[in-house]
């Protein structure tokens, strides 16, 4: 079974031009079979605030009016997906940018609005692998922003690590699966403030005990979640690192945080 690799990568790479960059030209260089995820949650804030559009987080997660869905709809799909793609085509490698609803790809469900109303949020229900394997065969870099499609054929906001995480099962019956988080910090840390204390690996029993004492909490929780889903459905690898420790994990290194059934 062939490696791929699905890198999901977020605001705090995304905003920052020079790292964004280092990213890509790691990326473009590695020789390695990529799908590139990414969401970009804070340049939508930022622009709600100047359009003035009111935005609501539940425990990390966006509350999508109708007015905020246009809004991530052009952030996410039009934006920064192509900014991307451009960044890796100035480095000599094709990609192509995708959202759900091209070629159908990724389809979502209106999360149920019964406890907490998210309003246009999708929840996957089913990726369409050949799509992705027929880009990968060809050395196409698909690119993929967190819009997704339901069966109704209405465009839904999805959270980029589950995308990822989703997009990972689903190859992982063809691929060797490794699922790459690059986030702001070195990698989980024991304490906050310190940049150094990672924890180079944590175990199904580890994540439990740390939640209990509130040593990982907000989004870090859904994301590590995430990530023992991914493991429980066939995903070989599940690692947060920072972006710019990609070029070290390229080159056989552990940076950052490895996440562990056992």
């Amino acid at each position: 079974m062939e490696d791929l690799f699905i890198i999901k990568i977020g605001g705090e790479t995304i905003n920052n031009p020079e790292t964004l960059k280092i990213c890509l030209k790691t990326i473009a260089t590695s020789g390695k079979k990529i799908i590139l995820v990414h969401g970009g949650g804070k340049k939508v804030t930022e622009l709600a605030q100047k359009l003035q559009i009111p935005q609501q987080m539940v425990e990390g997660r966006r509350i999508t009016s109708a007015e905020t869905l246009e809004l991530c709809t052009m952030v996410y799909a039009g934006l920064i997906n192509k900014n991307i793609v451009a960044g890796l085509s100035s480095k000599n490698r094709v990609a192509i940018g995708l959202s759900g609803a091209d070629l159908n790809c990724i389809v979502s469900k209106k999360r149920d609005a019964s406890i907490i109303n998210y309003g246009f949020v999708g929840d996957i229900v089913n990726v369409d692998e050949m799509v992705f394997d027929d880009f990968i065969s060809k050395n196409i870099i698909p690119v993929v922003n967190s819009i997704s499609i339901s069966e109704e054929s209405e465009l839904l906001n999805t959270n980029a690590d589950v995308m990822a995480a989703e997009i990972a099962k689903a190859m992982s019956a063809t691929y060797k699966m490794h699922l790459i988080y690059c986030f702001e910090k070195n990698g989980v840390l024991k304490d906050i403030a310190d940049e150094n204390s990672v924890i180079e690996e944590i175990s199904k029993a580890d994540f439990t005990q740390m939640k209990e004492t509130k040593q990982i909490a907000d989004g870090m929780i859904p994301k590590l979640q995430t990530a023992f889903r991914a493991l429980y459905h066939g995903v070989e690898e599940a690692r947060i690192l920072r972006s710019d420790a990609l070029q070290s994990y390229f080159n056989q290194e552990k940076p950052g945080t490895n996440i562990s059934l056992h």
